[in-house]
């Protein structure tokens, strides 16, 4: 995210008492999965007992009475005995809940949804559940956050999730911990287009019928919750390849004149980003610019949504630095949100080293400079409240990076970060793994750098 204008058994606790008890057939125990997964900042976020594996989201959507009805499928596997488990889920009202087929009972509290299957869930056990549901879905407004969540626009809808907007519209293990593969089968009026995450299936045709029409999207590869969108309206479309990668962008006529370079500037960057970090890591690039209102860009898994379109090239140098740096190397806890942003923040001052603006030592060298005020917020454990400080998250994010840089040297700071995106590619991280791996490729100590950048609240020595 760029703010504008300016192994889940492992983590995965169960919770309860045993409410069925085990078969001949089956060892298991069956008790309820936890109704969070221990997130310090999103405690209720994330549900334990399963892993999801792939979404299925069936939806149709009126944007003039702003009514969508929707079946959601979800594949997953059981990692303990299952009485019950939880989906994060506060949409519309649900019309029928089914567990392998057969009707299952459920409840709803807060952002939970709490289902009974007929009869328990082994460990081990491949499992579905279907969720059908209709009504309005709604934004999900935080004093502190912002809005997030299923966005209605003039024309249309989009969908921006960071941190936890994805329950908004879909019942979902709403944890970045937990990624999955996702198909969105999306039914329109007629004269609309519909864009969302990987590529279009069957592109070209849709199924039109008594006035709508129907279209399919894929992404196959791993993609956490929040970084899941579909983008509704009616939108100008480019298609292109970059380095062999189909880049698909799009923008609302609104917003043409800030997106008419959207997608050379996307290609652009993908080919600089992809011989600095790496191989690109998913099958399709993109981007979408739309007048949705929330003062943000997002890094919506391989197609990066521009509120208003791009506001300059670093916007999109920070969005495409993302998909390698937050989607495919993706968190798996909140309190390490500079992973994600202090590296696509760092990525920006690199593309203004190496393309005649400043070097990466003078931006440093500037913020440097900053007072006290600058340095109150701890980096690598910011608090919820704080997890989107522009100072703490994103500037001083990148500027441990290019501490660390100048302590290892630019051969092996490159090396490395090569070699962390290729290592941990469609994977989950925290931040002791990168200081391992810093440790690892560089042959030194650095707990004392990256204490000093990244837990302290005061200005580190230099």
């Amino acid at each position: 995210m760029l703010l504008r204008r300016s192994p889940l058994a492992a983590i995965a606790a169960a919770a309860g008492l045993a409410l069925i008890a085990p078969t001949a057939a089956h060892a298991d125990t069956f008790t309820p999965g936890s109704s969070g997964l221990g997130d310090p900042y999103f405690p209720h976020a994330g549900n334990g007992g399963y892993d999801v594996t792939h979404y299925d989201i069936a939806l149709r959507f009126s944007p003039k009475t702003r009514k969508l009805s929707a079946t959601t499928t979800i594949t997953a596997t059981a990692v303990q005995g299952l009485s019950r488990f939880n989906l994060d889920f506060s949409g519309p009202k649900i019309k029928k809940v089914e567990v392998n087929g057969k009707k299952a009972a459920y409840t709803r509290k807060g952002q939970e949804l709490v289902v009974t299957p007929a009869s328990g869930l082994p460990s081990g056990e491949k499992f579905t559940v279907k969720v059908s549901y209709a009504g309005k879905p709604r934004a999900i407004n935080d004093k502190v956050l912002g809005k997030e969540g299923w966005i209605n626009t003039k024309d249309g809808a989009v969908v921006l999730s960071e941190p936890d907007g994805a329950r908004s519209w879909f019942p979902a293990n709403d944890s970045p911990a937990d990624k999955a593969t996702f198909t969105f089968t999306v039914t329109t009026p007629v004269g609309l287009t519909v864009l969302a995450n990987g590529e279009p299936k069957n592109p070209g045709i849709s199924s039109v019928r008594h006035g709508w029409t129907t279209v399919k999207w894929e992404m196959k590869e791993p993609m956490a919750t929040y970084l899941a969108t579909v983008a509704i309206g009616k939108f100008k479309v480019t298609e292109g390849t970059v380095g062999g990668v189909l880049n698909i962008t799009a923008y609302d006529p609104s917003v043409a004149k800030q997106s008419k370079h959207l997608h050379r500037t996307t290609a652009k960057v993908i080919a600089w980003e992809s011989k600095l970090f790496g191989a690109y890591p998913f099958s399709s690039t993109g981007g979408i610019g739309d007048k949705v209102n929330v003062q943000y860009a997002l890094e919506t898994q391989g197609r990066p949504v521009y509120d208003g379109g791009p506001t300059n090239d670093l916007e999109i140098v920070h969005e495409l630095a993302h998909q390698w740096f937050g989607n495919s190397v993706g968190l798996r806890s909140w309190k390490d949100i500079w992973l994600n942003e202090g590296f696509a923040s760092y990525a920006e001052w690199l593309y203004e080293e190496q393309h005649g603006g400043p070097s990466a030592q003078k931006t440093f060298a500037r913020l440097y400079k900053n007072k006290n005020e600058f340095w109150q917020i701890k980096t690598g454990d910011p608090g919820m409240k704080n997890m989107f400080d522009w100072d703490a998250i994103y500037q001083r994010g990148a500027m441990t990076l290019h501490a660390l840089r100048k302590k290892i040297g630019d051969e092996t700071f490159f090396s490395l970060l090569k070699t962390w995106a290729e290592r941990n590619r469609h994977a989950t991280v925290v931040t002791r793994d990168f200081i391992d791996l810093a440790e690892e490729v560089s042959g030194q100590d650095l707990d004392p750098l990256f204490d000093a950048w990244l837990y302290s609240a005061k200005k580190p020595a230099l």
